[in-house]
């Protein structure tokens, strides 16, 4: 297929998208078989798959819990080596994604998927059969870094096919899968671990990974296009620069050429979103062909954590999910502590954090979607991904309120029904903001949408795991109302970031994507 890749080219995503011609980017690059033009009916396939799979992920973190006695019995092991498993799989978790993230703009999201989904199963599978607890937490980390590839990479499908002004309802339903985990997998893991054991657990786990694998085998189709990855881009750059450097000794002008023609047509179009820098002719991606060895997931991620509006954004991301985490582990202690409850009774107490968070999810997108379409049109049909933090003021009031609420409620130890209420309205607050948080990680970083979701990733599990230890020591000492005021606190702080993002992140990111463009241009 032949592309003139010129400043005047438009691309029409979808019969669904605006009527205005969106300039060719980064973005819009045309591609065979574009995902964005694909039917309602294959999108709707690949959303479905890959949020059953982001399921793992929640899953994975908390369906072990119910069964941490039987485990510490059985195997003859310290509650303390019980606690190291679930830190480090919270860690890894973390932490690895940005391995996949980079793996998966070389090539392309069906192979990580497949291949993480493997490492998942294989990591249950001998979890289930382990004899000591050094092989339990050796095969958990496994398993984890299994899991962490589903939800970073799921995020950056939904943007390989999605326009910006759908993302945030679509991110919103695909949350909602990974959000039900955490609940879930209490319960779940309470009922096989008081039916068949502990074992049978993992057994569930791995058996979910196989269907998953299957599906993903035999139904998915792969969304990545190399000519909308910035990352490729920026590799090919390179190696299109080596083999100028090594062919000029024989006088060859071909790839002087298309570096040339490269540098031409590199340039900012405009502020819009869905306008950012060109990208290299599609002769030479076919030409110059990349491998695992090309992969470095550094040069990406410090792009990423360089941009003032990104580090920002990425606290506050980070600060919403640690609060998520530890609101669900400590809520599990104090049920069991006070109340007397079992792993099934915690399990369907918790489930009402995760009926709050999926509902905020859904309703948060969908109005951060609304937030971005009315914004751009009353601006004359230009958007700036910051317009979307626009639809999280609406939550900012209520959700320190509701942290509090909930802090007092454990605190003076109420009817449980009390505390119900406070967990749903502390997850729908928490996650309607997330939603557009997240929505606009992807948004704000054009071409680099898989890096920037797996740096969300890494902030928030190292967020998540430093609130896991703190949690029942300052739990012990200062209470439940004592440790959820100071969450209040913080999450009046994660609003205030939010809001300097809202007002000062437009003015950070072109600079900083200024000065990006003049360093490429001094190469």
């Amino acid at each position: 297929m032949k592309s003139q890749y010129t400043n005047t080219q438009t691309h029409v995503s979808s019969p669904k998208s605006s009527n205005e011609p969106i300039k060719l980017d980064i973005e819009h690059a045309v591609v065979e078989d574009d995902p964005r033009i694909w039917s309602d009916t294959q999108k709707n396939v690949v959303v479905f798959i890959i949020s059953g799979a982001s399921m793992i992920s929640g899953l994975c973190a908390n369906i072990q819990n119910p069964a941490n006695a039987q485990i510490e019995q059985q195997l003859h092991t310290s509650s303390g080596d019980i606690s190291l498993s679930l830190s480090l799989s919270i860690l890894i978790q973390g932490s690895f994604p940005m391995i996949w993230s980079a793996i998966s703009e070389i090539k392309g999201r069906k192979t990580v998927y497949l291949f993480s989904l493997v490492l998942f199963t294989l990591g249950s599978v001998i979890v289930a059969v382990s004899r000591t607890i050094g092989s339990v937490i050796s095969m958990r980390i496994l398993q984890s870094i299994g899991a962490s590839a589903v939800l970073t990479i799921g995020a950056t499908t939904l943007a390989d096919i999605y326009e910006p002004h759908q993302r945030g309802k679509m991110m919103g339903i695909y949350y909602s899968a990974p959000l039900l985990g955490p609940s879930l997998g209490s319960i779940i893991g309470g009922a096989l671990t008081q039916g068949l054991g502990w074992r049978a657990i993992f057994w569930f786990l791995a058996i979910w990974g196989s269907l998953m694998f299957s599906a993903f085998l035999f139904l998915f189709k792969d969304t990545f296009r190399k000519e909308r990855s910035m990352t490729y881009q920026d590799v090919l750059k390179r190696r299109l620069r080596e083999q100028q450097s090594s062919e000029a000794k024989d006088g060859s002008s071909n790839i002087s050429e298309k570096e040339s023609q490269v540098n031409d047509e590199d340039q900012t179009s405009s502020n819009d979103i869905e306008a950012q820098p060109t990208v290299i002719p599609a002769s030479a991606i076919r030409e110059v062909q990349l491998s695992i060895a090309d992969v470095n997931p550094f040069p990406p991620y410090l792009s990423v954590i360089s941009r003032r509006n990104n580090i920002a954004i990425l606290i506050a991301s980070g600060l919403i999910f640690a609060f998520s985490f530890s609101i669900m582990y400590t809520c599990a202690r104090t049920l069991s502590m006070y109340y007397n409850y079992d792993a099934l009774k915690t399990g369907l107490v918790l489930l009402a954090y995760g009926i709050g968070s999926i509902s905020g999810s859904m309703l948060g997108g969908r109005w951060s979607d609304r937030t971005l379409a009315r914004l751009k049109a009353a601006n004359g049909g230009i958007s700036f991904p910051e317009m979307r933090l626009e639809s999280t003021k609406i939550a900012m009031v209520w959700l320190p309120l509701s942290v509090i609420g909930y802090a007092w409620v454990c605190q003076e130890r109420v009817n449980v029904a009390a505390m119900c209420v406070m967990l749903f309205l502390a997850g729908f607050l928490s996650i309607w903001i997330y939603a557009s948080t997240l929505a606009y990680i992807v948004d704000a970083n054009t071409g680099r949408s898989s890096t920037a979701v797996a740096t969300n990733a890494s902030f928030r599990g190292l967020f998540a795991f430093v609130a896991t230890e703190i949690a029942v020591p300052l739990q012990d000492s200062i209470g439940d109302g004592g440790l959820y005021t100071l969450w209040a606190g913080l999450m009046v702080i994660t609003n205030c970031i939010i809001l300097l993002v809202l007002y000062k992140g437009r003015k950070w990111r072109e600079a900083s994507a200024e000065r990006e463009k003049r360093k490429l241009d001094g190469k």
